[in-house]
């Protein structure tokens, strides 16, 4: 039983993450530009957000899905705005710049980890797309109850964490392929991708389009 939980919550984290928003863009950009270790803890900050949200999706947390719900337009613009300006830095960057801070040991998996976490966490709204996967699964509070849930959440972020290994994994394959030059056109085709997306998700909010996932 408690298997069967976990690795439905396992599935459900699996498929929170593969969709390749601007959060995966910044994950394989960080992968190409640094290694493969910073890629996958920028991937660990997301994973960390979205247990967050599949916690909040769970326990149905009144306080914050009252928010969320009568707040929504300002919670997606401010989300894309954050998208848009880590996505300016990106395209602005100096790969021979963060090749340096490499080899100097100066590179922060922390400031990785926790840009990325506050990142994801500007997009709240991504609890929506969580509670409709648990209702797709057959879960939920009363069903299931609080003790089982435990091992349903952890199984969401083991999940998203197995995808940003292997998303992670599979991109520094390639990694020594690049150039300093080639890594100088990634981060304007990610930077571009990523700004793009940011201002979607804002210019959506006035044309009444959903899209509450296209901040992860």
């Amino acid at each position: 039983m408690l298997a069967t939980l976990f690795f439905r919550g396992f599935i459900i984290g699996l498929l929170a993450s593969i969709p390749l928003g601007p959060i995966g863009v910044l994950c394989i950009q960080r992968t190409l530009s640094k290694n493969h270790k910073s890629g996958f803890i920028s991937g660990l900050g997301a994973a960390t957000a979205d247990t967050i949200f599949a916690t909040v999706a769970f326990f149905s947390l009144a306080v914050v899905m009252g928010f969320i719900e009568s707040n929504m337009t300002l919670v997606k613009v401010i989300g894309g705005m954050c998208v848009m300006i880590v996505g300016v830095k990106i395209f602005l960057s100096n790969p021979v710049v963060q090749i340096r801070r490499n080899r100097a040991g100066k590179t922060s998996m922390w400031q990785d980890y926790l840009s990325v976490f506050l990142l994801t966490l500007a997009n709240p709204a991504f609890i929506l797309v969580l509670i409709t996967l648990f209702a797709t699964f057959g879960i939920s509070h009363d069903v299931v109850g609080e003790f089982n849930g435990g091992f349903i959440i952890a199984g969401v972020f083991v999940g998203a964490s197995a995808w940003w290994f292997t998303l992670t994994f599979l991109v520094s394959l390639f990694r020594k392929k690049f150039r300093p030059r080639h890594l100088l056109w990634m981060n304007r085709i990610a930077g571009a991708v990523i700004v793009g997306l940011g201002a979607a998700a804002v210019l959506t909010m006035f044309v009444n389009i959903p899209v509450d996932g296209l901040l992860q």
